[in-house]
């Protein structure tokens, strides 16, 4: 289960302004990046190993999409770490749980349904792949949103709303609206991953899931070397016939070359930009972010 203890510190880094002067350079680069797009941005950046916190707009609330696949994982390896659930486990899902007009690999794999798939698989097609099936297979395991809401603000994090499936959000657009998150919370709830995932087995194993992710290669990851490990969960949402986009997001985990981390959480919302432009507003943040923390691991 996810340290509790750790929730102070956390709150305290999140909430007090950097000692070092450098961290007002990486302030003044994200303003110039944000500088004239035409869509709300909510930063949170933090850093434990290098004791460092930024954020921009960081009590705001944004509309998470898929960022809260997140969240229903880490419910379910709560689950796992207790021994109430088995990743080995198979879980039958039927073809009438396989929607039809939405994301899914897992329906793609799986087209007639009626089948029996481990757990495992099911929350790689989730986390790695944003898989809505599998999103909806796994809130009806855990019991509902509401849960998965409890788990979370049981750990401390209270910034957050989760009471729509994905089903729900396909049913119409203001559903988004109440599965919410501020950038703080998401970061506070990525440190409290990164400082646990390598002591528990279960959190470890979604920490290389989360590696293993696909969905926006242009985000968080699209300008930092290549080969540099995030473990990252995305959301996305449609645009509207008036060009406007509600959600482009990326939250995760940075791993610098020397092994040390920092958590970033980037929430576009309300964008009429462009939807690569969107994105390319959460890579330039995270370049900026990579090359402040590279920089000041070095020193």
């Amino acid at each position: 289960m996810i340290i509790k203890k750790y929730i102070v510190l956390l709150i305290m880094l999140l909430s007090v302004t950097s000692a070092y002067s450098q961290i007002d350079l990486l302030r003044s680069k994200i303003e110039n990046i944000l500088s004239g797009k035409r869509a709300k941005v909510g930063v949170a950046i933090s850093s434990l190993d290098l004791k460092d916190t930024l954020s921009v707009n960081g009590n705001d609330r944004f509309v998470m999409q898929s960022v809260f696949k997140f969240h229903i994982a880490l419910a379910i390896m709560n689950l796992v770490e207790e021994g109430k659930l088995s990743l080995s486990q198979e879980v039958f899902i039927t073809k009438a749980e396989l929607m039809p007009d939405t994301w899914s690999p897992l329906r793609d794999k799986y087209p007639e349904g009626n089948v029996k798939v481990t757990l495992d698989e099911i929350l790689r097609f989730t986390v790695a792949q944003s898989d809505n099936n599998g999103c909806d297979i796994l809130l009806k395991l855990l019991g509902g949103t509401s849960r998965v809401n409890d788990f979370i603000h049981s750990i401390g994090i209270n910034d957050v709303s989760i009471s729509k499936t994905e089903e729900d959000m396909h049913k119409g657009v203001e559903a988004q609206f109440a599965n919410w998150t501020t950038p703080i919370a998401a970061s506070m709830l990525l440190d409290k991953f990164t400082y646990t995932y390598s002591q528990n087995k279960s959190l470890n194993h979604l920490w290389q899931i989360m590696t293993e992710t696909t969905t926006g290669p242009k985000r968080l990851k699209g300008l930092l070397p290549e080969g540099t490990v995030v473990a990252h969960k995305t959301g996305s949402s449609d645009t509207n016939d008036e060009g406007m986009t509600y959600a482009v997001n990326d939250i995760g985990i940075v791993v610098l070359p020397d092994g040390r981390k920092y958590s970033i959480a980037v929430f576009v919302t309300n964008s009429y930009e462009k939807y690569e432009d969107s994105e390319k507003i959460i890579a330039d943040i995270s370049k900026a972010a990579y090359d402040y923390f590279l920089d000041k691991s070095s020193k």
